[in-house]
């Protein structure tokens, strides 16, 4: 798949950011994104008190594995790292897991619905059958989201203090060089 492609996304406001997949290169801006993070969100992100984002936890979300793990970030027109997305896929390739981070002052724009929807539709392009994501049950504003975009909302197991929610995708037939987001 293209690390370059750049795909160009607009709000329901009208905020404008285009999303392109983390590169090697990229560790330095996502130290920087994590700074304008909130204690809070960065306890949502990780579901762990993370005061600060690891080096190899960076490292990581640059070096991701093609087929498995895919990390997009989602930059402002003037190039400033205002949001970023994970999704990681599971052995069976049925199932993905999504997480998103948003800036703390890009909040309230859009930016989740809009990339959580490109996630989704990557994942549908990538023939997957689910997405899902672990859920801190204070994280009101995540889950009253996906609610909205279709996802289910179950106990998690063995932990309360989290839901597990879910949503089903239409699957597309792969093809050998369809690149999702085109």
């Amino acid at each position: 798949m293209a690390h370059d492609l750049k795909i160009a996304l607009a709000t329901r406001t009208g905020f404008r950011f285009e999303v392109r997949r983390a590169r090697i290169e990229d560790e330095a801006i996502l130290a920087e994104f994590f700074t304008h993070v909130s204690p809070q969100d960065m306890r949502f992100r990780f579901l762990a008190g993370v005061k600060s984002v690891s080096h190899e936890r960076l490292l990581a979300m640059t070096r991701s594995d093609d087929s498995r793990v895919h990390n997009f970030l989602a930059l402002s027109t003037n190039g400033v790292l205002i949001a970023v997305a994970m999704l990681a896929i599971d052995a069976s390739g049925r199932e993905g897991e999504v997480a998103l981070c948003i800036r703390d002052d890009h909040k309230q724009l859009g930016v989740s619905w809009e990339l959580l929807g490109y996630v989704a539709k990557y994942a549908q392009q990538l023939g997957l059958e689910a997405i899902i994501s672990i859920e801190s049950r204070e994280n009101h504003a995540a889950i009253d989201l996906e609610q909205d975009m279709g996802f289910t909302i179950t106990s998690y197991p063995d932990d309360p203090t989290l839901v597990l929610v879910r949503r089903q995708l239409q699957v597309e037939h792969k093809t050998g060089s369809k690149q999702p987001g085109r």
